[in-house]
């Protein structure tokens, strides 16, 4: 094993996992993000379904390991999902089975250890359209309508087993046109899908009453950025900087709403004087007014923060 020792962050699934390490994808931006403080593993299968995965659970997630995963992001379904081939063959699992199967995955997993934290992730939805333009015939049986009750009956699932449920088949719908931008070939995530991905991912883990916390910036730094050198950039203000936009907007928390309302009501409120009201009457006859510049305009009211493509 190479050290120092880490928290690892296991992605266990088939394609959408196994593919998730292509350029700006979501399991390369993880690791990106994960570079000093956790080490991802990726454990993908392009087109494998739940029934395979319980196959090859106890080799990849051995029982007995010196050392478990802190966090194993599981996903199924896709292939599950697709409709029943004649022969009888294929990738196929009906619903019932899916879930069955995903419970003992979810189950095993927890067994691991009492620090190893579980999330599944629904199927995603597809562009029916485009997986017949790119694949024509060797691809069929693939609908948003067949994949929907997987990701509905996974998430209750999830309620049920106490595991972490990420609802991908609504995020990446809730894309400005999803169908065109979300989908490498109708199946497969795009630069701004894995970005939906990675940000639901981090929302969750963030939080995620877990202790201790597996949020990247909640995690120690492994080793100093700059071993203290004198007139270097501070490399761990960049390191923050580089990855704000995963970063959720600042909001004002319940909290602080009720202070602010609660000091309106109990503190005595500022007196005007007579002299802030002179220079006040002074300021509205003599002054011209102030002419709001652009940038004026633009401190004052920021678009809203955009996902990078």
């Amino acid at each position: 094993m190479v050290g120092p020792e880490r928290p690892q962050i296991v992605l266990f699934g088939s394609s959408i996992v196994q593919y998730s390490f292509t350029d700006r994808g979501w399991g390369a931006t993880l690791a990106d993000l994960y570079s000093r403080t956790a080490d991802i593993i990726l454990r993908g299968y392009a087109g494998w379904n739940s029934r395979f995965a319980l196959k090859v659970l106890d080799q990849v997630f051995p029982k007995d390991a010196v050392i478990q995963p802190s966090l194993v992001i599981v996903y199924f379904g896709g292939n599950d999902s697709t409709h029943p081939h004649p022969s009888g063959l294929g990738p196929h699992v009906p619903l019932s089975e899916f879930i069955e199967n995903m419970r003992k995955i979810g189950e095993h997993l927890l067994s691991l250890s009492d620090k190893t934290r579980v999330i599944f992730l629904t199927p995603p939805p597809m562009n029916e359209k485009q997986i017949e333009v790119v694949f024509g015939d060797v691809i069929r049986g693939r609908s948003n309508e067949l994949c929907r009750p997987y990701a509905e009956e996974l998430l209750n699932l999830c309620r049920e087993i106490n595991v972490k449920g990420i609802d991908i088949w609504t995020a990446i719908q809730q894309q400005d046109d999803w169908l065109n931008s979300c989908f490498t070939d109708g199946i497969h995530f795009t630069a701004k899908a894995s970005e939906v991905v990675v940000k639901e991912i981090l929302k969750v883990v963030r939080e995620a009453d877990w202790k201790p916390s597996l949020y990247w910036k909640s995690l120690p730094v492994e080793f100093p950025f700059d071993f203290d050198v004198p007139n270097s950039i501070s490399l761990y203000d960049l390191e923050l900087t580089r990855n704000n936009q995963f970063e959720p907007p600042h909001t004002v928390s319940l909290c602080d709403q009720e202070l602010t309302r609660n000091e309106q009501q109990l503190e005595p409120q500022h007196p005007v004087s007579l002299s802030d009201h002179e220079l006040t009457r002074n300021e509205q006859q003599l002054d011209p007014p102030h002419p709001v510049s652009l940038c004026d305009h633009e401190q004052l009211d920021p678009p809203p923060p955009t996902a990078r493509l």
